[in-house]
């Protein structure tokens, strides 16, 4: 697996177990090296839904590292490539489970739920898979797996030796309203797909409900941004992170921080929906600390900020969802408080 540490030259790249040097899409501003060793509860119960109503398979302070098992998002029932999603009665309602959820305690509806991402340690193999009906190529694609070996941080890939990147795919806390399933994305978070959601990474959730109800899954050893055949290489894995809170502070979406950006996380049907709500949510979180006015801060987004597409795969039930990158500004406090 690549170092976490900053590499000393300063650049983006991070030295490979091999020895050779590869690029990575952001530097960590956390240091997981605090991970290794110490105690912290397990969690493996699963579930299917982000729901107001789901019974905590346990507490955790804020302050407290947790460690998630997850299972690929099909629920680890495709043990070869002779079984593809036709055979599973593959539906949305029984999609990329969870672990969790955890109450944290102290959290309340106005609140913040920090999660702090140390490690994301994978399987030895992935799956990639296809179906009849997502993502824009679907007309004359059929089902279809293949398994895809990992070894020392590589995926191979019919010969393609591709760095492994792994990122949290459902990650979220639960709705105040309907329950939402796993393989569905909201407000809350779900199923954003971002492929920034990382190691070294610092993901805040809106809290609607006590104890925001924590569960994430549907890791992915590696994604390319859209996800366009509907898969990435899904893959079981532990995910340890590091909950804390943020009292009393207006998120209408989750931000996703970065060493050197800020990202709003939005979704909706359609793109031009989806680019109305992440741009009015950044533009809101940016007028907060400039002080700016609502069209300059619109210029300075149209300057400044990129739209990237995370997850597009129509014609499949899964909203567009994408976020919109703005740089940090020093001169200014952070767009969302830190704890």
């Amino acid at each position: 697996m690549p170092s976490c540490a900053i590499p000393e030259n300063g650049c983006m790249a991070l030295r490979h177990p091999k020895g050779r040097c590869v690029l990575q899409g952001a530097r960590p501003i956390i240091d997981c090296a605090r991970a290794k060793g110490e105690d912290m509860q397990v969690i493996e119960e699963q579930v299917y839904a982000f729901s107001k109503d789901n019974a905590p398979c346990a507490t955790a302070q804020p302050g407290e590292m947790l460690k998630f098992v997850t299972k690929d998002c099909f629920s680890n029932r495709i043990p070869d490539e002779k079984t593809t999603m036709a055979d599973l009665d593959y539906t949305y309602g029984f999609a990329n489970p969870a672990a969790g959820p955890v109450y944290i305690e102290g959290a309340e509806p106005g609140d913040v739920l920090v999660v702090d991402i140390y490690e994301i340690k994978v399987a030895d193999e992935g799956t990639v898979a296809t179906d009849d009906h997502c993502g824009p190529l679907f007309e004359g694609t059929d089902y279809r797996t293949k398994k895809i070996k990992i070894k020392d941080g590589v995926a191979d890939f019919n010969g393609v030796k591709i760095l492994i990147n792994p990122m949290i795919g459902v990650i979220g806390t639960a709705p105040a309203g309907e329950d939402v399933i796993d393989g569905f994305v909201g407000s809350h978070g779900g199923n954003m797909d971002n492929k920034l959601i990382t190691k070294g990474t610092r993901l805040y959730l809106p809290v609607r409900v006590p104890g925001a109800l924590l569960q994430m899954g549907d890791v992915h050893a590696a994604m390319g941004d859209g996800e366009l055949c509907g898969t990435g290489i899904e893959i079981p894995a532990e995910i340890t992170v590091k909950v804390q809170l943020v009292k009393n502070f207006e998120l209408h979406w989750p931000v996703l921080e970065t060493y050197d950006k800020w990202y709003v996380n939005a979704n909706a049907p359609k793109y031009d929906e989806a680019l109305m709500n992440g741009s009015k949510e950044l533009r809101r979180l940016l007028m907060n600390v400039t002080g700016w006015d609502p069209v300059e801060t619109y210029m300075y987004m149209s300057i400044q900020s990129d739209v990237e597409i995370s997850q597009g795969c129509e014609p499949c039930e899964v909203q567009l969802s994408l976020r919109i990158g703005t740089p940090k500004l020093p001169q200014f406090a952070p767009l969302v408080p830190r704890p």
